[in-house]
């Protein structure tokens, strides 16, 4: 089941424990039990600190949980950890001896002060790319905080299970019967909800060494990483601020355009990029949001950069390159029914509406790849676009044409998501052509229309366009004296990955000639 390169990988992490972790898998009559036992078997023969033992306890699907020294930990999978859950099960074995990458003991003491006992499970799909993030979030959640436990449950293994939740979204992370969260999140996003959902303990604050940078770059994306790399290299005492290293990347799939890299997909490349970008010395604030940007006064060169977690960053220049979100619809039903039929990741929830009928909304490039990733997938697939026309590139328009079970629908406006209470169940949307509002049964509705510029604290500090995003000149420069901004987030036209990072070095650049220049 395992090669030898990848146990030979295995086996080096695994060297760094120093304690002796357990594998506890119950016995089953799935069909799926031999696999797991395989698994964990071959998992733990790659290094003596790893262990696998089958008890007695019974389960009707496939199920272990992690111990530590002999003691359980709070954590388990229920479900085979393969394809991308692997590296989540790789990961909680380091991090319940606190080994591997951590964040930082401000993130970890905001965990540690989260209020009560609870057991959390997250729903996934083995098809998900997005799930792994969710599971080691909350696994790294549960490795820290003494009172909390978690179990990442596979949603094909549990469907019945699932559907009773009246989710059709993953990942989705319940405590009981309670839907805490339901689709991508970083690290900082889940604990910003968890604390709301669970509140925290008043404990004494961690000190933070308020430091003084040349500096800081906010976001971790290809723009941002770019510019804090070039920024470094020339010397400049650097940090970078960023809700999860790698941005935007983290949710690419395949990449083809990348020029030099026929192929690579964006986990692997922001993993690469962030790997560049610990040679050099930045120091990296990690799990972060930053709130709010201002001047010390009008005439002092100092920025002050307030973080959502009660820091503060001050610096003699900044770099803004928080990226971009995908957009929502802003229509009626849209957010009552996320996670029941309304999805933003077609490669991720596509698979739960099989033989089913299905909207995409949305005649870009990432709508029509959609639609065509969904038509083998489901029952039928409808595309809604707003314009006279599509807007995605003939290539891929043609392709959509050429399958039998989808249809295009151009001059429509949504206006409303429908349904039952539980589930979607269709919409009503706007003829543009006849002005009649008219109605169409679904299960599912894909929202894929585009982006928007992660720039709501920057308003009143910079100027912004009439679509939110920073207004640049021709060296990244803003409206305030000393902050620049790159990437997705700014008026640069065509938001590609390549032109971000080269967009990312101009902006570190630039800084840098102001900066002598005065």
């Amino acid at each position: 089941m395992l090669t030898r390169e990848i146990k030979d990988t295995l086996g080096k992490h695994f060297a760094k424990l120093d304690a002796a972790v357990m594998l506890v898998a119950k016995s089953s009559l799935s069909e799926h039990q031999s696999l797991l036992e395989e698994l964990l078997s071959e998992t733990a023969s790659t290094h003596e600190r790893v262990q696998y033992r089958l008890s007695e306890e019974v389960s009707d699907l496939p199920y272990f949980s992690i111990h530590r020294d002999d003691g359980p930990t709070g954590i388990a999978f229920c479900g085979l950890p393969t394809g991308h859950e692997f590296s989540s099960l790789v990961l909680a074995i380091l991090h319940v001896d606190l080994k591997g990458q951590l964040p930082d003991e401000h993130i970890q003491q905001r965990i540690r002060s989260l209020k009560g006992e609870r057991h959390f499970r997250t729903y996934i799909s083995l098809s998900c790319s997005n799930c792994p993030l969710i599971v080691q979030a909350m696994n790294l959640i549960a490795s820290l905080h003494p009172s909390i436990s978690h179990t990442m449950v596979d949603g094909g293994m549990a469907e019945e299970e699932f559907q009773r939740l009246g989710s059709s979204s993953v990942p989705a992370v319940y405590d009981g019967s309670t839907l805490v969260h339901a689709g991508r999140a970083t690290l900082a996003e889940l604990l910003a909800k968890l604390e709301k959902h669970l509140g925290v303990v008043e404990r004494e604050p961690v000190s933070f060494e308020q430091k003084a940078y040349d500096m800081v770059v906010v976001g971790g994306g290809p723009a941002g990483v770019s510019a804090a790399i070039y920024a470094a290299r020339k010397g400049m005492k650097t940090a970078i601020v960023a809700e999860a290293l790698g941005g935007q990347l983290n949710e690419t799939q395949g990449i083809e355009n990348f020029v030099s890299v026929i192929y690579t997909q964006g986990a692997q490349l922001a993993g690469q990029m962030v790997n560049h970008l610990r040679e050099y010395p930045v120091d990296i604030l990690e799990h972060r949001l930053v709130s709010s940007l201002s001047s010390v006064s009008d005439q002092s060169e100092k920025k002050i950069l307030t973080l959502t977690s009660g820091e503060v960053v001050t610096a003699t220049r900044v770099i803004i390159a928080t990226g971009a979100r995908w957009r929502e619809l802003g229509v009626e039903g849209e957010k009552r029914y996320l996670g029941k039929g309304v999805a933003y990741c077609p490669h991720c929830d596509g698979p739960y509406f099989k033989g089913k009928d299905v909207i995409v909304v949305g005649g870009g490039n990432s709508g029509v790849e959609a639609a065509i990733d969904l038509s083998g997938m489901v029952k039928s697939v409808t595309l809604f676009e707003f314009c006279d026309e599509l807007k995605a590139d003939r290539v891929l328009v043609d392709v959509l044409k050429g399958r039998k079970n989808t249809s295009i629908m151009t001059s429509v406006a949504l206006r409303t998501v429908e349904g039952d209470g539980k589930m979607v169940t269709g919409v009503r949307y706007l003829d543009r052509n006849s002005e009649e509002v008219k109605e169409l049964k679904t299960s599912a509705v894909f929202v894929q229309i585009g982006l928007l510029p992660n720039s709501q604290f920057l308003k009143g500090s910079v100027d912004l366009s009439e679509h939110g995003e920073v207004v640049v000149d021709e060296k990244n420069r803003t409206s305030m004296k000393g902050v620049y901004a790159t990437g997705d987030v700014t008026t640069i036209p065509y938001k590609q990955i390549i032109i971000s990072m080269g967009d990312g070095a101009k902006a570190a650049l630039a800084a840098f000639e102001d900066s002598i220049l005065g």
